[in-house]
Protein backbone atom coordinates (compact mmCIF):
# COMPACT_ATOMS: atom_id res chain seq x y z
CA UNK A 1 0.00 0.00 0.00
CA UNK A 2 1.10 3.26 -0.85
CA UNK A 3 2.07 5.25 2.22
CA UNK A 4 1.08 9.20 2.84
CA UNK A 5 3.17 11.62 4.74
CA UNK A 6 0.03 13.68 6.42
CA UNK A 7 0.33 17.73 6.12
CA UNK A 8 4.25 17.53 5.19
CA UNK A 9 4.32 15.98 9.03
CA UNK A 10 6.28 12.60 10.14
CA UNK A 11 2.74 11.12 9.98
CA UNK A 12 2.94 8.37 7.57
CA UNK A 13 -0.65 6.97 6.74
CA UNK A 14 -1.83 4.91 3.89
CA UNK A 15 -2.86 6.78 0.92
CA UNK A 16 -6.35 4.63 0.80
CA UNK A 17 -8.84 5.45 4.07
CA UNK A 18 -11.72 3.20 4.54
CA UNK A 19 -14.87 5.88 5.30
CA UNK A 20 -17.18 4.55 7.83
CA UNK A 21 -20.16 6.63 6.84
CA UNK A 22 -22.04 3.48 5.56
CA UNK A 23 -21.66 1.48 8.61
CA UNK A 24 -24.22 2.77 10.41
CA UNK A 25 -26.94 0.27 9.33
CA UNK A 26 -24.25 -3.02 9.26
CA UNK A 27 -24.54 -5.82 11.51
CA UNK A 28 -21.12 -5.95 13.79
CA UNK A 29 -19.63 -8.37 11.77
CA UNK A 30 -20.25 -7.45 8.48
CA UNK A 31 -18.88 -4.01 9.50
CA UNK A 32 -15.83 -6.03 11.38
CA UNK A 33 -15.39 -7.94 8.12
CA UNK A 34 -15.02 -4.81 6.20
CA UNK A 35 -12.36 -3.13 8.58
CA UNK A 36 -10.57 -6.57 8.73
CA UNK A 37 -10.37 -7.01 4.47
CA UNK A 38 -9.13 -2.81 4.46
CA UNK A 39 -6.38 -3.67 7.07
CA UNK A 40 -5.45 -6.57 5.19
CA UNK A 41 -4.99 -4.85 2.07
CA UNK A 42 -2.87 -2.19 3.40
CA UNK A 43 -5.56 0.90 5.04
CA UNK A 44 -4.37 1.82 8.33
CA UNK A 45 -6.89 5.10 7.99
CA UNK A 46 -10.31 5.11 9.40
CA UNK A 47 -12.89 8.35 8.50
CA UNK A 48 -15.59 9.17 10.14
CA UNK A 49 -17.61 12.46 11.18
CA UNK A 50 -20.19 12.77 14.58
CA UNK A 51 -23.17 13.32 12.06
CA UNK A 52 -22.72 9.89 10.41
CA UNK A 53 -26.33 7.99 10.81
CA UNK A 54 -26.62 10.44 13.36
CA UNK A 55 -23.73 9.04 15.48
CA UNK A 56 -24.38 5.23 14.62
CA UNK A 57 -21.88 4.71 12.44
CA UNK A 58 -19.43 5.39 15.38
CA UNK A 59 -21.45 3.26 17.67
CA UNK A 60 -20.78 -0.10 15.30
CA UNK A 61 -17.15 0.90 14.28
CA UNK A 62 -16.66 1.23 18.40
CA UNK A 63 -18.59 -2.54 18.71
CA UNK A 64 -15.86 -3.61 15.85
CA UNK A 65 -12.85 -2.02 18.29
CA UNK A 66 -14.38 -3.96 21.10
CA UNK A 67 -14.65 -7.13 19.67
CA UNK A 68 -10.47 -7.55 19.74
CA UNK A 69 -9.54 -8.37 15.97
CA UNK A 70 -8.84 -5.03 15.07
CA UNK A 71 -6.52 -2.84 17.38
CA UNK A 72 -7.03 0.43 17.97
CA UNK A 73 -3.28 1.14 18.17
CA UNK A 74 -3.17 -0.46 14.62
CA UNK A 75 -4.96 2.89 12.82
CA UNK A 76 -5.10 6.31 12.64
CA UNK A 77 -8.86 7.35 13.30
CA UNK A 78 -10.40 10.82 11.97
CA UNK A 79 -13.98 12.30 12.63
CA UNK A 80 -15.62 15.19 11.93
CA UNK A 81 -18.02 17.74 13.44
CA UNK A 82 -19.28 21.43 13.57
CA UNK A 83 -22.48 20.03 11.79
CA UNK A 84 -26.45 20.39 13.10
CA UNK A 85 -27.91 18.01 10.36
CA UNK A 86 -31.16 19.98 8.93
CA UNK A 87 -30.51 22.95 11.51
CA UNK A 88 -26.93 24.81 11.66
CA UNK A 89 -23.36 24.52 11.39
CA UNK A 90 -21.75 25.09 14.98
CA UNK A 91 -18.39 25.41 15.59
CA UNK A 92 -18.95 26.98 19.18
CA UNK A 93 -16.58 25.78 21.74
CA UNK A 94 -19.97 24.20 23.76
CA UNK A 95 -20.50 22.09 20.15
CA UNK A 96 -17.02 21.30 19.24
CA UNK A 97 -15.84 20.04 22.75
CA UNK A 98 -19.30 18.07 22.90
CA UNK A 99 -18.51 16.80 19.64
CA UNK A 100 -15.18 15.28 20.08
CA UNK A 101 -16.74 13.76 23.65
CA UNK A 102 -19.25 11.62 21.95
CA UNK A 103 -17.44 10.47 19.22
CA UNK A 104 -14.81 9.16 21.75
CA UNK A 105 -17.66 7.67 23.87
CA UNK A 106 -19.37 6.01 20.77
CA UNK A 107 -16.26 4.43 19.68
CA UNK A 108 -14.69 3.43 23.21
CA UNK A 109 -11.13 5.25 22.32
CA UNK A 110 -9.42 7.80 24.35
CA UNK A 111 -8.14 10.00 21.34
CA UNK A 112 -8.95 10.84 17.71
CA UNK A 113 -5.98 11.14 15.68
CA UNK A 114 -7.41 13.83 13.60
CA UNK A 115 -10.39 15.70 13.64
CA UNK A 116 -11.74 18.29 10.78
CA UNK A 117 -14.38 20.86 10.99
CA UNK A 118 -17.03 20.30 8.71
CA UNK A 119 -17.87 22.24 6.21
CA UNK A 120 -17.41 25.93 6.92
CA UNK A 121 -19.89 27.81 9.67
CA UNK A 122 -20.31 31.69 8.25
CA UNK A 123 -21.07 32.88 11.70
CA UNK A 124 -17.34 30.91 13.30
CA UNK A 125 -15.21 33.33 15.76
CA UNK A 126 -11.61 32.01 14.62
CA UNK A 127 -10.38 32.55 18.36
CA UNK A 128 -13.09 30.80 19.83
CA UNK A 129 -11.87 27.80 17.65
CA UNK A 130 -8.41 27.96 18.46
CA UNK A 131 -9.03 28.17 22.19
CA UNK A 132 -10.69 25.05 21.11
CA UNK A 133 -8.21 23.37 19.59
CA UNK A 134 -6.05 24.03 22.49
CA UNK A 135 -7.85 22.38 24.84
CA UNK A 136 -8.39 19.75 22.70
CA UNK A 137 -4.54 19.46 22.08
CA UNK A 138 -3.80 19.67 25.59
CA UNK A 139 -6.50 17.22 27.11
CA UNK A 140 -4.94 15.09 24.94
CA UNK A 141 -8.43 13.86 22.28
CA UNK A 142 -7.08 15.09 19.64
CA UNK A 143 -3.54 15.04 17.91
CA UNK A 144 -3.97 16.80 14.46
CA UNK A 145 -6.53 19.01 13.06
CA UNK A 146 -7.94 20.29 9.67
CA UNK A 147 -10.68 20.98 7.64
CA UNK A 148 -13.05 19.67 5.07
CA UNK A 149 -14.64 21.64 2.67
CA UNK A 150 -12.94 24.92 2.77
CA UNK A 151 -11.91 27.46 0.35
CA UNK A 152 -8.35 29.06 0.70
CA UNK A 153 -9.63 31.79 2.32
CA UNK A 154 -11.92 30.44 4.79
CA UNK A 155 -8.77 28.07 5.70
CA UNK A 156 -6.33 31.09 6.40
CA UNK A 157 -9.14 32.59 8.48
CA UNK A 158 -8.74 29.56 10.78
CA UNK A 159 -5.05 28.60 10.20
CA UNK A 160 -3.93 32.39 11.17
CA UNK A 161 -5.74 32.14 14.48
CA UNK A 162 -5.32 28.25 15.38
CA UNK A 163 -1.35 27.26 16.91
CA UNK A 164 -1.85 24.27 15.23
CA UNK A 165 -1.31 23.29 11.86
CA UNK A 166 -4.52 22.48 9.76
CA UNK A 167 -3.43 19.48 7.76
CA UNK A 168 -5.71 17.89 5.60
CA UNK A 169 -8.74 19.32 3.95
CA UNK A 170 -11.40 16.99 2.85
CA UNK A 171 -12.56 17.81 -0.58
CA UNK A 172 -15.08 15.87 -3.20
CA UNK A 173 -12.45 15.09 -5.79
CA UNK A 174 -13.46 12.08 -8.65
CA UNK A 175 -13.00 11.40 -12.29
CA UNK A 176 -16.28 12.99 -12.49
CA UNK A 177 -15.69 15.58 -10.41
CA UNK A 178 -12.82 17.52 -11.57
CA UNK A 179 -14.13 21.12 -10.87
CA UNK A 180 -10.36 21.91 -9.19
CA UNK A 181 -8.53 20.62 -12.41
CA UNK A 182 -10.86 22.59 -15.30
CA UNK A 183 -10.52 25.69 -13.34
CA UNK A 184 -6.83 25.25 -13.59
CA UNK A 185 -6.99 24.48 -17.40
CA UNK A 186 -9.01 26.89 -18.60
CA UNK A 187 -7.38 30.16 -17.38
CA UNK A 188 -8.53 33.36 -19.05
CA UNK A 189 -11.10 31.65 -21.10
CA UNK A 190 -14.83 32.13 -21.18
CA UNK A 191 -16.35 28.74 -21.09
CA UNK A 192 -18.28 27.20 -18.22
CA UNK A 193 -15.12 25.33 -17.26
CA UNK A 194 -13.04 28.81 -16.86
CA UNK A 195 -15.00 29.48 -13.58
CA UNK A 196 -13.73 28.84 -10.35
CA UNK A 197 -15.32 27.55 -7.76
CA UNK A 198 -12.95 26.65 -5.06
CA UNK A 199 -10.70 30.31 -4.88
CA UNK A 200 -7.58 28.00 -6.09
CA UNK A 201 -7.57 25.35 -3.09
CA UNK A 202 -5.90 22.67 -5.34
CA UNK A 203 -2.82 24.72 -6.35
CA UNK A 204 -3.14 26.23 -2.97
CA UNK A 205 -3.00 23.06 -0.36
CA UNK A 206 0.00 21.82 -2.27
CA UNK A 207 1.92 25.14 -1.98
CA UNK A 208 0.85 25.06 2.04
CA UNK A 209 1.69 21.26 2.40
CA UNK A 210 -2.35 20.58 3.06
CA UNK A 211 -3.32 17.45 2.19
CA UNK A 212 -6.39 16.65 0.11
CA UNK A 213 -8.28 14.28 0.98
CA UNK A 214 -10.75 13.03 -2.16
CA UNK A 215 -14.36 11.94 -0.80
CA UNK A 216 -16.66 9.90 -3.17
CA UNK A 217 -14.19 8.91 -5.51
CA UNK A 218 -16.45 6.84 -7.52
CA UNK A 219 -19.16 9.36 -7.19
CA UNK A 220 -21.13 11.97 -10.10
CA UNK A 221 -22.70 14.87 -9.25
CA UNK A 222 -23.49 15.10 -5.63
CA UNK A 223 -24.64 11.36 -4.12
CA UNK A 224 -26.15 11.16 -7.28
CA UNK A 225 -24.72 7.75 -7.94
CA UNK A 226 -21.68 5.45 -9.07
CA UNK A 227 -20.11 6.50 -12.49
CA UNK A 228 -18.23 2.82 -12.96
CA UNK A 229 -20.08 0.41 -14.81
CA UNK A 230 -23.08 3.17 -15.80
CA UNK A 231 -24.36 3.25 -19.04
CA UNK A 232 -24.70 7.12 -18.53
CA UNK A 233 -20.68 6.98 -18.99
CA UNK A 234 -20.37 4.36 -21.70
CA UNK A 235 -17.23 6.06 -23.37
CA UNK A 236 -15.40 6.84 -19.74
CA UNK A 237 -16.08 2.77 -18.47
CA UNK A 238 -14.99 1.25 -22.31
CA UNK A 239 -11.20 3.53 -21.20
CA UNK A 240 -11.50 2.21 -17.74
CA UNK A 241 -11.78 -0.83 -19.05
CA UNK A 242 -9.22 -0.87 -21.48
CA UNK A 243 -6.67 -0.10 -19.05
CA UNK A 244 -8.28 -2.21 -16.22
CA UNK A 245 -6.89 -4.95 -18.52
CA UNK A 246 -3.42 -3.52 -19.45
CA UNK A 247 -3.02 -3.81 -15.58
CA UNK A 248 -4.96 -6.97 -14.72
CA UNK A 249 -7.04 -5.19 -11.97
CA UNK A 250 -10.67 -3.73 -11.74
CA UNK A 251 -12.32 -0.65 -12.82
CA UNK A 252 -12.34 0.48 -9.24
CA UNK A 253 -8.97 0.40 -9.01
CA UNK A 254 -8.16 2.49 -11.82
CA UNK A 255 -10.34 5.11 -10.52
CA UNK A 256 -8.42 5.46 -7.39
CA UNK A 257 -4.66 5.13 -9.72
CA UNK A 258 -6.53 8.46 -11.16
CA UNK A 259 -6.99 10.14 -8.19
CA UNK A 260 -3.60 9.31 -6.91
CA UNK A 261 -1.60 10.35 -10.16
CA UNK A 262 -2.03 13.80 -9.03
CA UNK A 263 1.28 15.06 -7.84
CA UNK A 264 -1.17 16.95 -5.26
CA UNK A 265 -0.09 14.08 -2.98
CA UNK A 266 -4.24 13.10 -2.41
CA UNK A 267 -5.69 10.50 -0.21
CA UNK A 268 -8.41 8.54 -1.80
CA UNK A 269 -11.95 8.20 1.09
CA UNK A 270 -13.62 4.57 0.05
CA UNK A 271 -17.29 5.09 1.07
CA UNK A 272 -18.18 1.50 0.02
CA UNK A 273 -18.53 -1.31 2.96
CA UNK A 274 -18.60 -4.01 0.34
CA UNK A 275 -15.27 -5.76 1.22
CA UNK A 276 -14.69 -6.87 -2.31
CA UNK A 277 -14.61 -3.35 -3.87
CA UNK A 278 -12.40 -2.12 -0.40
CA UNK A 279 -10.00 -5.13 -2.03
CA UNK A 280 -10.55 -3.78 -5.42
CA UNK A 281 -10.08 -0.29 -5.20
CA UNK A 282 -6.73 -0.58 -2.98
CA UNK A 283 -5.32 -2.72 -5.44
CA UNK A 284 -5.25 1.38 -7.86
CA UNK A 285 -2.62 2.59 -4.80
CA UNK A 286 0.22 0.20 -6.31
CA UNK A 287 -0.74 1.37 -9.84
CA UNK A 288 1.10 4.33 -11.68
CA UNK A 289 -0.48 5.91 -14.71
CA UNK A 290 1.30 7.55 -17.54
CA UNK A 291 0.68 11.28 -17.82
CA UNK A 292 -1.07 10.23 -21.26
CA UNK A 293 -3.42 7.56 -19.36
CA UNK A 294 -4.33 10.07 -16.93
CA UNK A 295 -5.52 12.39 -19.51
CA UNK A 296 -6.99 10.16 -21.89
CA UNK A 297 -9.28 9.32 -19.02
CA UNK A 298 -10.16 12.74 -17.94
CA UNK A 299 -11.09 13.34 -22.19
CA UNK A 300 -13.54 10.12 -21.49
CA UNK A 301 -14.91 11.70 -18.88
CA UNK A 302 -16.25 14.39 -21.22
CA UNK A 303 -13.38 17.29 -20.66
CA UNK A 304 -11.33 18.49 -23.12
CA UNK A 305 -7.99 21.34 -23.58
CA UNK A 306 -8.37 24.47 -24.12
Amino acid sequence: MLKRSIGQTSWQASAVALGIMRMANLEVTKAEKAVQTAMEAGINFIDSADMYGNGQSEVVFGEVLKRGSVKREELFIQSKGGIVPGQRFDFSKKHLLASVDGILQRMGIEYLDSYLLHRPDPLMEPDEIAETFDILQTSGKVRHFGVSNFHPEQYKLVQEAVHQKLVINQLQFSIMHTGMVDAGLHVNMLDSRSIDHDGGILEFSRRKGVTIQAWSPFQYGFFEGVFIDNEQFSELNTCMQTLAEKYNVTKNAIATAWILRHPAQMQVILGTMNPKRIADSVVGSEIVLTKQEWYDIYFAAGNDLP
